[in-house]
């Protein structure tokens, strides 16, 4: 309808948010921001971090450290000020959930986690899931998946960590966790999100600034901020002769 008529269109879409953590990261900045970015609000935010990309001089350090912080997370009453996973919003989002981690191992991840949970209080939980040993070619890399399940892509270097966090058809939020503000600045010239993170979670976000990505994640007018006026705008230009 909107297409008939000539109708200012603004979509808010999907991602597959990557958070690069280089071998100068500091972990006890990487890993909160991990755990916030991919499991807080059952990692059901479209800003949520899904490809967890990790040079390989941290990597194992890195994984350890996830895997031992995930553990240690408060599942439960999404209304219990101690909870810092709640439920998953229904029975068939928990079943696509589960779905992706059984897909993981089929592709060939380790998986961490991920297994339903039977709890005392109402609702559909899961523990938070890990695909450890993934590449950037699986579907669990591909597909936005909308639940508390992040993978880890090992890479070798910067350029290739760039090169596989802008390797998707989404470009929401993207992060980077480093103590170098050269590949800091770097990453926010050449990532293609609209939305860039330095050693913060990828769905951390200010009401006040805009909101919005590129490619497959955002359409039309930026969210939030002075660039919201603009779609209930329209530019209109005034020539006068006053002689």
């Amino acid at each position: 309808r909107c297409a008939e008529t000539m109708k200012k269109v603004q979509l808010e879409m999907g991602g597959k948010n990557p958070m690069v953590i280089l071998d100068d990261a500091d972990l006890a900045v990487a890993v909160p921001a991990c755990l916030n970015g991919a499991f807080f609000s059952t990692g059901q935010r479209c800003t949520a971090s899904s490809r967890l990309i990790v040079q390989e001089g941290i990597h194992d350090a890195f994984v350890d450290a996830m895997s031992n912080a995930m553990k240690k997370l408060v599942i439960g009453d999404a209304l219990d000020t101690a909870t810092q996973i709640g439920p998953v919003v229904s029975e068939s989002q928990l079943n696509a959930n589960l779905s992706y981690v059984d897909l993981a191992r089929e592709e060939g991840a380790e998986v961490i986690g991920g297994e339903r949970l039977s709890l005392s209080q109402d609702g559909y939980y899961q523990a938070p899931a890990l695909f450890v040993g993934s590449n950037n070619e699986m579907r669990i890399n591909r597909e936005e998946i909308f639940g508390p399940c992040a993978s880890v892509i090992k890479v070798a270097s910067f350029e290739e960590a760039v090169a596989v966090a802008n390797d998707t058809e989404f470009g929401l939020s993207a992060g980077i966790c480093t103590r170098s503000l050269k590949h800091a600045s770097v990453f926010k010239k050449q990532s293609q999100a609209g939305m860039i993170m330095v050693n913060l979670p990828t769905a951390g976000v200010d009401y006040h600034v805009p909101f919005g990505g590129r490619k497959g994640s955002s359409y039309g007018s930026r969210e939030q901020g002075r660039y919201a006026i603009e779609f209930y705008t329209t530019v209109k230009t005034s020539y006068v002769f006053a002689g």
